[in-house]
């Protein structure tokens, strides 16, 4: 079963269960999908988003919900940080889990082998592999940096 398939089929189950937080979520999924499916028709013809640009969708959606819920906190909201901390939840559902920090030293340390990496000139070349081995497994933002030092 495909993302999309995934997606609908809890669409449908939150709506005969009637569980109207899940029900909102899911459908900002649904409609975060159909908008890159129309910028992707508009560019080159081809509407149809594949399971790994899904992947990326929700990855982005549960990095903002991340933010905001910060900044609900810091502002003093808890009940819209929650509420945030429940959208990620059920986003997470879809995405596969997540690498302790442990799991993305050891995916770094051997993508660098792999790829015989020895300077900085060849962090996009370790970037490119751990991104098409580990999309939606590990936040790119703290590996760029783990990459770089083992690099430098």
């Amino acid at each position: 079963m495909d993302m999309r398939e995934r997606i609908s089929a809890a669409l449908k189950g939150a709506m005969k269960t009637r569980e109207a937080a899940r029900l909102s979520t899911l459908r900002l999924i649904n409609a975060a999908i159909k908008d890159k499916d129309i910028e992707l028709k508009g560019a080159s013809g081809d509407s149809v988003v594949g399971d790994a640009e899904v992947m990326a969708i929700l990855a982005r959606m549960v990095k903002q919900r991340q933010e905001s819920a910060r900044a609900y906190e810091e502002g003093g909201r808890l009940d819209l940080a929650e509420r945030e901390r429940l959208e990620i939840g059920v986003i997470e559902e879809f995405l596969p889990r997540q690498l302790s920090e442990d799991e993305v030293r050891d995916a770094v340390d051997r993508t660098i082998a792999d790829t015989g990496a020895s300077s900085i000139r060849d962090m996009g070349k370790v970037m490119g592999a751990l991104k098409s081995k580990y999309a939606g497994q590990m936040d790119f933002g703290s590996v760029g940096p783990m990459v770089k030092e083992r690099l430098g």
